[in-house]
């Protein structure tokens, strides 16, 4: 399903996006089974978390918006033939809703998941990865100034609040420097 998944989204997708590519599908794959692993989730909890971070922005090959919608949509049209059941389908579906702006998990899948599609933002290579973003978002919408991206950046960092005991422990405090490190240069 991974070679699936990663083909896919290397054969369809605009190349546009910079940032919502294989790359961070398989990146938040990655971060996904890190962050279960941390919470004591179960092998088959990890293989529904699996699924759901690589079919989670699958939707871009359609649409930017909404792309969860169409994500699930992707995701029900193939898992089936990865023997997961309606049950495992639906919820790997609420998990990859649960990553959609602004993120309101409903279950302890769905705050991993959510943690782990904006885990970069506690890490050392957030500002790299935000690089990525800011070129994409400047593409669909030329007029975005690197000052608007800043601010933008600023107010998301001062909102977004980590789900998970792992990514609060382990990525708030480094995603707060990164804020510090932002709010020193506007000033």
């Amino acid at each position: 399903m991974k070679s699936f998944v990663v083909n896919l989204l290397d054969e369809k997708l605009s190349p546009f996006y910079y940032y919502h590519n294989s790359d961070h599908t398989l990146y938040v794959m990655d971060k996904a089974i890190e962050i279960g692993r941390n919470e004591n989730r179960t092998e088959r909890e990890i293989t529904l978390l699996t699924a759901a971070a690589l079919w989670h922005d699958s939707g871009y090959i359609k649409t930017k918006i909404n792309h969860e919608k169409e994500s699930c949509l992707l995701a029900r049209q193939y898992l089936g033939e990865y023997d997961f059941s309606d049950a495992d389908i639906n919820c790997i579906c609420g998990m990859i809703m649960a990553t959609k702006m602004p993120q309101s998990p409903q279950n302890i899948l769905e705050q991993i998941i959510a943690d782990a599609d904006l885990e970069y933002l506690g890490t050392p290579g957030a500002e790299e990865k935000a690089a990525k973003l800011f070129k994409e978002l400047q593409y669909l919408t030329p007029s975005l100034t690197t000052e608007q991206w800043q601010k933008t950046q600023i107010s998301f960092l001062k909102a977004h609040q980590y789900f998970t005991s792992f990514c609060k422990k382990n990525r708030q405090p480094v995603q707060q420097a990164y804020l510090q490190r932002l709010l020193n240069n506007i000033l």
